[in-house]
């Protein structure tokens, strides 16, 4: 039996996610005025095989053309957003062959005999490979899968949408929280709380960092004390019904540091141009070279960020990615995520989730505001 060499995804860069909500977790009582926007349809012609008949049936028919033109025999998944994508449920895996769609605890009894080519989820952990008991090749699944995923159904970008409503929900929240002489670790953990109330069923990261802290991209909440005259940026990343989204916030405790206003007028400046590249028919490297070209002319070139955004869906980090020469199409979600770094000064980020039309981008939440001070 050939298995494959790798060893599953990397970790997640930040904190590790918090357990989902129970069941039942009590809603937001304090959600953003008026509904999530109803998206447009993504219409237009597809790309082949990238947008699928809307419903899971015509995903598993998408599925199975596909697997024929990869010469493979079968799918194995494991609860992964790829599994989500195809209707798994609460089955330890779903296997997917010409014939057959359904959840197991067996999987390679529902291989068929004979199979010289199984693509298997690319989350699954090597103990899980070993596991399955195939006697095939086992290869990953994502090239199959991951074309499919890029272009949402309405009723995906309509559950994003919603995503993005509730997180903007708990960062008006956050803003009425007392600030001044909390650590970081400790209004983080008030987000969190924040998120399990608004209905979020998997934190994914909750980000707060002050003052130098905001330099640092990676950084991990800590026992930093915020001050008055501290830059400060807030974002919460979750997943609410199957679907994520982020969303970034800049802020200035009492008053802002030196030139951080100014500094900040570039990241929204950016964030515009980014916003205005994001139409069908452009490479997704044009939104992070039109974001890039602002910051650069902003003379803060050499402090932007390595990269403008990323796909959001099913997983807080998928497709299409800037450097993957996909080509943006109505139905793409994407997090538009300009930023500036200043070593041991202070950095600005912001995180938006867009949808683009066939008419071009639609934020799907509010547009990000001007510097905003938090006075307690």
């Amino acid at each position: 039996m050939t298995r494959p060499p790798y060893e599953g995804p990397a970790p997640h860069d930040g904190p590790a996610p918090d357990p989902p909500a129970p069941d039942g977790a009590a809603p937001d009582g304090d959600a953003p005025d008026g509904d999530a926007p109803d998206p447009p349809a993504p219409d237009g012609d597809a790309p082949d095989g990238a947008a699928p008949e809307e419903g899971v049936g015509g995903r598993v028919a998408a599925v199975r053309k596909g697997m024929a033109g990869a010469g493979i025999d079968a799918l194995v998944l494991r609860p992964s957003p790829d599994y989500r994508f195809l209707g798994g449920g609460e089955g330890a895996f779903l296997v997917v062959t010409a014939d057959v769609v359904a959840e197991t605890g067996d999987p390679a009894r529902l291989v068929p005999a004979g199979a010289r080519r199984v693509g298997v989820d690319p989350e699954m952990r090597v103990r899980e490979l070993f596991g399955l008991a195939i006697e095939a090749e086992l290869v990953p699944a994502s090239p199959v899968l991951a074309p499919l995923r890029l272009r949402k159904e309405p009723r995906e970008v309509a559950a994003v949408a919603r995503a993005v409503a509730a997180a903007e929900g708990v960062l008006a929240r956050a803003r009425e929280l007392a600030w001044f002489g909390a650590s970081e670790r400790e209004m983080a953990r008030r987000l969190r709380l924040l998120l399990v109330e608004s209905g979020c069923e998997d934190v994914v990261a909750v980000r707060v960092a002050a003052g130098e802290h905001t330099a640092g991209p990676a950084h991990v909440p800590g026992a930093r004390v915020i001050n008055p005259g501290d830059a400060l940026t807030v974002s919460v990343c979750g997943r609410w019904d199957g679907y994520c989204a982020e969303v970034a916030r800049v802020f200035a405790v009492a008053e802002p540091p030196e030139d951080f206003d100014a500094m900040y007028s570039v990241v929204l400046a950016a964030h515009r141009a980014g916003l205005a590249a994001l139409r069908p028919g452009a490479p997704v490297s044009e939104v992070s070279r039109a974001v890039t070209e602002m910051i650069e002319d902003s003379g803060y070139g050499r402090f932007a960020a390595a990269h403008a955004g990323r796909g959001v869906g099913l997983a807080p980090d998928e497709g299409p990615r800037p450097g993957d020469g996909t080509v943006l199409a109505p139905g793409m979600t994407f997090c538009l995520e300009p930023a500036i770094y200043v070593p041991d000064l202070f950095g600005a980020r912001l995180a938006d989730v867009v949808t683009c039309t066939a008419t071009g981008p639609l934020p799907l939440g509010a547009a990000p505001p001007a510097l905003e001070i938090l006075d307690r």
